[in-house]
């Protein structure tokens, strides 16, 4: 990544990790590793021990993780990192009250100047090329001024790790806008968690979508909000360009279902469709024209609803077209829904569980979260 061009895609498990543990080894000043899912075994122990090498040598290393994502980690997996004079915190100890709120972001920020936002987990699963092995994902190395808001981001998590804060509400949770030409929308870094009035995240998605001319998205659990949905319905009814890549094979079989609830009426506005089968997928990534937008939200409820979560916006024409191959490259390994047999492929008690699965992840679980979130007030 030279200072001509500020972005660098990584493209595959393989990539990602060996990048993260080059940016770990060359940082002078400060880390901050941000993860919701982090095992032990390989690749995390290399990354442990190059985190731990970066505190002996005076690098102020912090880092925060998910307390339900990082459940497996055994007690005493970060004490060379904290004796080196590193800090771990576990972000929402488990609580039943509680439990619906999570951490799911995923970031690297080194010396308050670079930064990799992603949705890689630091996983065993994620190793790999996402084709022949590995799950497939995708992930954004970039520089000052996005990396200095990350790594500000960041701190506000930090601080309020252990969730003992009320009025979830009320915590200040805007992001950076940056001067930009009369007219134009330009936020840089996006975020969203329980309890805000209205996600940063939905607002500018859906005055982009409202907007572009082609929308192409991949997202490895797929369920929208009802204004969202509306607006990819509407830009096709348009003769907007509108595809979509999903999950043919998936961790998460609940999520999947109730994605597909959704094909019939979206395919029927003249979306198109792909399911990508060639790994598990894991990608999360939407371009809107000449926009990109990259980093731990997936298009469903409760990435934009109930988890803390952190996208960049980038308003870039080479990068975009960089965005745009990635999913082509996408696209060459998935099967695409035909519009006219969706109906008749699947037996009826897949049609049940796709009805049962969205009822449960577009009401139940929002309803819950809500009712968790009205205690904390």
């Amino acid at each position: 990544m030279s200072n001509k061009t500020p972005y660098q895609w990584l493209t595959t498990g393989d990539d990602f990790f060996a990048t993260v543990e080059a940016d770990i080894g060359r940082a002078k000043d400060s880390i901050r590793l941000e993860m919701y899912i982090y095992t032990a075994g390989q690749p995390g122990d290399a990354i442990r021990n190059a985190l731990c090498a970066a505190a002996r040598r005076g690098v102020t290393v912090r880092i925060l993780l998910d307390a339900f994502g990082s459940l497996e980690l055994p007690s005493d997996y970060w004490h060379s990192v904290a004796a080196a004079g590193g800090i771990v915190r576990f972000f929402n100890p488990l609580t039943l009250g509680r439990i619906a709120f999570r951490d799911h972001r995923k970031l690297l920020v080194c010396d308050g100047t670079s930064a990799i936002i992603s949705g890689f987990n630091i996983s065993r699963h994620e190793l790999g090329d996402g084709i022949t092995g590995g799950w497939r994902d995708l992930g954004l190395k970039l520089t000052s001024p996005l990396a200095g808001d990350l790594a500000e981001s960041f701190d506000r998590m930090f601080r309020m790790a252990d969730f003992k804060h009320r009025r979830l509400h009320r915590i200040p949770w805007r992001p950076p806008f940056r001067r930009c030409p009369p007219g134009h929308l330009c936020p840089s870094l996006l975020t969203s968690g329980p309890g805000q009035n209205g996600s940063a995240i939905k607002a500018t998605l859906l005055h982009d979508l409202q907007q572009a001319r082609t929308i192409r998205i991949i997202s490895a659990y797929f369920l929208p909000p009802r204004p969202i949905r509306r607006a990819l319905i509407r830009a096709a009814r348009r003769g907007r360009d509108v595809t979509l890549i999903t999950a043919g094979k998936t961790d998460v079989k609940l999520a999947r279902f109730a994605g597909r609830a959704l094909y019939h009426r979206l395919l029927r506005a003249g979306i198109r469709i792909a399911e990508y089968d060639a790994q598990i997928l894991h990608t999360k990534l939407i371009i809107a024209d000449h926009v990109v937008y990259v980093g731990s939200a997936n298009l469903d409820t409760r990435s934009l609803n109930i988890n803390y979560e952190c996208l960049v916006r980038i308003d870039d024409r080479r990068l975009a077209d960089e965005a745009h191959q990635i999913f082509n490259d996408h696209l060459a390994h998935c099967q695409s829904i035909n519009r006219s047999t969706w109906p008749r492929t699947r037996p009826l008690w897949e049609k049940f569980m796709e009805r049962v699965s969205h009822f449960i992840l577009a009401r139940v679980d929002i309803l819950f979260a809500r009712r968790q979130l009205g205690k904390l007030r």
